[in-house]
């Protein structure tokens, strides 16, 4: 199932939404030009995760010292803190926790159809094509442009991921 999110134009970067399908709740994140999906149930106790503080990652050279990444990678939940991975959903809080489900994010267009030109009127392709060979009969066809794009969530399975591994979508 895909569902609509937003018009690209209307989701700034830096913003978050929740949006209900059925019983799913999906908080969708636009940090950058990305586009992230995350569940909003937080695997530890159940609370609203995706209304809960973003936040980059952190790293650490030694004692002292330390690196904030550019952009916000993390949310945390709003109940118990527990941090999760906006791509995979993997928590680094509690080993062998469940991560949260993530959903793969695209942006597409709208379509529309334009007007038709005479150049543009297609012709018979000369010989046979996929075993058949073409009539006398010409279709018109039309050109077709972007005029609007959409953020969009697929809320299909994921590939189960190995044992062991860490798994996810952008």
């Amino acid at each position: 199932m895909k569902i609509v999110v937003s018009r690209l134009d209307e989701f700034p970067p830096g913003e978050r939404r929740i949006v209900q399908a059925g019983r799913r709740s999906i908080g969708v994140f636009r940090v950058g030009d990305r586009f992230y999906a995350i569940n909003n149930h937080c695997p530890h106790m159940g609370g609203p995760l995706c209304l809960g503080r973003t936040k980059p990652w952190v790293s650490s050279a030694g004692p002292g010292e330390y690196a904030m990444a550019e952009e916000e990678a993390l949310v945390a939940c709003p109940w118990h803190g527990w941090e999760y991975d906006l791509e995979t959903g993997q928590s680094f809080l509690g080993p062998g926790e469940p991560r949260a489900r993530t959903y793969t994010v695209s942006v597409e267009p709208r379509v529309e159809e334009g007007t038709v030109a005479a150049d543009q009127i297609s012709a018979p392709e000369p010989g046979a094509k996929g075993g058949r060979r073409p009539g006398p009969y010409v279709t018109e066809t039309y050109p077709v442009h972007v005029e609007d794009a959409y953020v969009v969530v697929e809320t299909s399975p994921h590939p189960a991921a190995k044992p062991g591994t860490v798994g996810g979508a952008s």
